[in-house]
């Protein structure tokens, strides 16, 4: 009976360990590895690993020699990259890696792709653009294309995916890095990112927790607040975090808010009841618990008693990410060991969950980025050929009064084309015009705008909106509301939005025949778009947020491609 009672105690413990996110197939060789290298830290060495700090290439070899220093001096756990390019990024790697005596887990913010941070590197659609398309295999083509471009520049993982659910249009930090406002939709789609990049054994982390997506503030420059109930945050902000979670989920990274119904005195990333009592404890999380940075203003200016990386140590995170003053920071948490307000046993904790990651990543074995062909191997056809593939698919169609489109390529109507917006059309206009004449009429002014677009059967308006930044003016302007408000009874009229789908939310959409939401306008989105207007290809796309009473989110109209 003994011996029965020993073998199933064996097979639990060894079961358990195996389903943690941060468990490596040969669990055993990673305990030895952390084990062995905890062991051999001083305590100034394990502090240090808490740490991740910003690394910008792009500021050259003063930015490179500072993050030496820093490395050699506090014994960094690990850096985030961002600005440069991907070659010099790839040599700072091997130099950091080189002079590391622990390995350095090396992170970025990649939501869309590389490409989010790095001149040179691949981007994917915005996830709202994602959040619009039916097949959920496509955005786990996202993900390991994305997973693919991190491996091969020594990432090993990944702030992201997004989870946030956007509710709240005004929302200044979210919006298009949302999937979009249904729960099912955004959880879905973020475990298809999630497994897409695990395909590449890229580590994701779910940010931010417990949900930022109904905020009117950004947490960099203020402390945003969220007033609902446990009930609404449970069953809305919380679901798709369980969701992830029970998809070994690697990482969540933490949330600078004020949520008084979970805890009135303390702010998210520093409370205790919300991240050891509310993720690790009832939603059982056991991957790497993760700070927003912790330079943000929510933190540096709303912060009170313990110094903030204290406080985010004892509440339950375990990577610390770029504090304000890394010294000050190493400082204030060894004094909170030696005053016992922070346990030995946390400390410990901490590190080996941190070094597990860096096991399971395969940094323990790191060899030298391969600097030739990486551009070439990051910007491949196959990621061309997908981007192809999302623009078409997510291309949505939320009114079509009298089945207003696809529009005829006969001669029979004339159809008018005004550009609004302050970022290029060419592409397309050029494409509408592959179907058929279609006239550009310039804006001189209002009045002779509105004469000369009354003569045409039919105007097309499109709202052509950067791409650069997914926190980029969308809206129309007011002179372009009022333009629309007088046009639209006088012609047929149809409005396609490249830009997030909320610049419709000023718009009264009454008398517009057609919206078409293109959500991006990059040549590939203005080239879909086209074809969409004249039948060329299937419109099948799902509205991921409420843009209207009349236009509720997971608006769908579909159209099927014409026969040419």
């Amino acid at each position: 009976m003994k011996k029965i009672l020993i073998t199933l105690l064996f097979f639990v413990f060894t079961y358990n360990h195996s389903q943690g996110p941060l468990i490596s197939n040969d669990y055993n060789e990673q305990k030895k590895w952390v084990d062995s290298v905890y062991s051999s830290l001083t305590i100034d060495e394990k502090i240090g690993q808490l740490f991740t700090v910003w690394v910008a290439t792009k500021y050259g070899s003063d930015e490179i020699n500072h993050i030496s220093n820093l490395i050699k001096e506090h014994h960094l756990g690990g850096l985030i990259f961002s600005l440069g390019n991907i070659k010099d990024q790839g040599k700072a790697i091997n130099h950091f890696q080189k002079i590391s005596k622990v390995p350095l887990l090396i992170s970025m913010d990649a939501e869309w792709g590389v490409g989010m941070r790095l001149d040179d590197a691949f981007s994917f659609p915005y996830n709202m653009t994602l959040g619009a398309i039916k097949n959920d295999s496509l955005v786990f083509e996202v993900g390991k294309r994305i997973g693919y471009h991190a491996k091969r520049l020594g990432v090993h993982i990944n702030f992201a995916p997004v989870v946030d659910i956007n509710t709240n249009p005004r929302n200044p930090i979210i919006g298009s890095r949302s999937f979009g406002e249904d729960k099912f939709n955004v959880s879905r789609k973020a475990i298809n990112y999630l497994k897409g990049m695990h395909h590449y054994g890229i580590m994701g982390a779910a940010k931010h927790f417990p949900g930022h997506g109904d905020t009117e503030t950004d947490s960099h420059l203020t402390l945003p607040s969220i007033s609902f109930s446990k009930e609404r945050i449970n069953n809305v902000e919380l679901y798709p975090f369980r969701q992830l979670i029970d998809n070994n989920l690697d990482g969540v990274m933490t949330a600078h808010l004020n949520i008084p119904n979970l805890d009135k005195n303390e702010i998210s990333t520093l409370s205790d009841k919300i991240i050891n009592g509310l993720l690790i404890e009832d939603l059982g999380f056991e991957g790497l618990v993760i700070t927003d940075a912790l330079d943000m203003k929510a933190i540096v200016d709303f912060s009170k008693g313990n110094y903030p990386d204290v406080s985010a140590l004892n509440a339950g995170n375990d990577l610390l990410l770029m504090p304000t003053d890394i010294a000050k920071s190493i400082k204030e948490i060894k004094k909170g060991l030696q005053r016992k307000k922070i346990s030995s046993q946390r400390l410990e904790k901490a590190v080996k969950k941190l070094l597990l990651a860096k096991y399971k990543s395969g940094v323990n074995n790191f060899k030298p980025i391969e600097i030739e062909n990486i551009v070439e191997d990051m910007n491949q056809d196959e990621d061309y050929a997908l981007l192809d593939k999302l623009a078409e698919e997510s291309i949505t169609l939320v009114k079509n009064d009298i089945d207003n489109l696809p529009f005829t390529t006969s001669n029979d109507e004339s159809i008018g084309y005004i550009k609004f917006g302050d970022d290029s059309h060419d592409t397309f206009f050029k494409y509408l015009n592959n179907y058929k004449k279609v006239s550009h009429i310039n804006k001189s002014n209002s009045d002779s705008l509105f004469e000369k677009s009354i003569a045409y059967d039919k105007i097309i308006i499109g709202l052509h909106k950067t791409d650069d930044s997914p926190f980029a003016d969308y809206k129309f302007s007011a002179d372009e509301i009022s333009f629309i408000d007088k046009i639209k009874s006088k012609t047929n009229l149809t409005i396609v939005v490249f830009a997030k789908p909320y610049s419709m939310l000023d718009l009264d959409v009454r008398g517009i025949e057609s919206i078409l939401i293109s959500y991006q306008n990059s040549k590939v989105f203005q080239t879909k778009a086209a074809q969409a207007l004249f039948g060329a290809i299937n419109v099948k796309g799902v509205l991921p947020v409420s843009i209207n009473k009349d236009i509720p989110v997971n608006t769908s109209i579909i159209l099927k491609k014409k026969d040419f």
